[in-house]
C-alpha cells in the first residue's frame, strides 16, 4: 500500500492541494497534526482533508484553537460550522493497522511531554523502540525524518505548509511511505504563498542536504529504504 503523509499545513492549503497533486494516488492519507494555526482557522484545508477521506489528528495549534484562547479565532463570521466541528471530532492519536502493519500517530511524543520536538538526532527517539508498533508518525519539528529505531520505522514527513527546514532549502514536503517495501520517499517543493529562499543565504548552505540528490531531476526525491 502507497500510504501519503502530510503534517503542520498551517492553513496554507493551496500548498496541501500541490502536495496531494503530486503524491497522485495513495491508498491511505495520513496528517499529522496542526493543520490550522492556534489562531486561524482554515475551512480549505478542512474541506481538502475531508473530500480526500483523511485520517486526521489534532496538534497543539488544535488544541489552542479549541480552548479558551481560542473562542475569538472561533467565533469569526467566515469560520464554517461544520469544518470546525469536523476538527474538534479528531483525535490527538491513532494507533491502527495498515496493511496487516501496527502504526501509531501522534504530532509531537507519544510519551510525556507530548509536545516534545522530536528530531532525527533527538536523545528522545531512543524511547520510540519501546513502542509496539511497526510504523511511528510524526509531525511537529517540520523537519523529515525516516529512522528506524529497534523495529520501529519513524517517519516524520516535514511541513506541507510552513518551511522551517534548512535542509532542504526551507521547501515544503510531504512524504509517501510504501508498506511492502519500507520505502519512503520525501518530495520537496516551493511554497505557493511566499517568495523563494535565496539558497546562497542559508547557513552552511544547502550542499549537505543535497549530497546524493540528482539536482537535474524537475522533482527534489530523498528515499530511505530499509538496511
Amino acid at each position: 500500500m502507497r500510504i501519503g503523509i502530510v503534517s503542520d499545513v498551517h492553513c496554507n492549503h493551496q500548498a496541501l492541494a500541490i502536495a496531494l497533486e503530486r503524491m497522485g494516488p495513495v491508498d491511505e492519507l495520513l496528517c499529522a497534526g496542526d493543520a490550522v494555526y492556534q489562531f486561524r482557522f482554515s475551512n480549505e484545508v478542512m474541506r481538502i482533508l475531508r473530500e480526500r477521506g483523511a485520517r486526521y489528528i489534532t496538534g497543539n495549534h488544535e488544541e489552542v484553537l479549541l480552548g479558551k484562547w481560542g473562542e475569538r479565532a472561533r467565533a469569526a463570521p467566515w469560520v464554517r460550522a461544520d469544518d470546525l466541528a469536523y476538527m474538534a471530532a479528531q483525535p490527538s492519536r491513532i494507533e491502527t493497522r495498515i496493511d496487516g502493519k501496527r502504526l501509531l500517530m501522534v504530532h509531537g511524543s507519544p510519551f510525556e511531554p507530548h509536545n516534545e520536538y522530536i528530531y532525527p538526532n533527538s536523545p528522545a527517539i531512543s524511547r520510540l523502540a519501546r513502542i509496539d508498533a511497526d510504523y511511528v508518525v510524526l509531525g511537529h519539528t517540520h523537519y523529515q525524518m525516516a529512522e528506524r529505531v529497534g523495529r520501529v520505522l519513524v517517519v516524520n514527513p516535514g511541513s506541507a505548509g510552513e518551511a522551517r527546514d534548512a535542509r532542504n532549502a526551507f521547501h515544503l514536503s510531504y512524504a509517501v511511505l510504501d508498506t511492502a517495501t519500507g520505502e519512503v520517499v520525501f518530495d520537496d517543493f516551493p511554497d505557493p504563498t511566499r517568495a523563494a529562499v535565496d539558497r546562497s543565504i542559508i547557513p552552511g548552505g544547502p550542499a549537505g542536504h543535497a549530497a546524493g540528490r540528482n539536482e537535474a531531476q524537475p522533482r527534489n526525491i530523498n528515499f530511505w529504504t530499509p538496511g
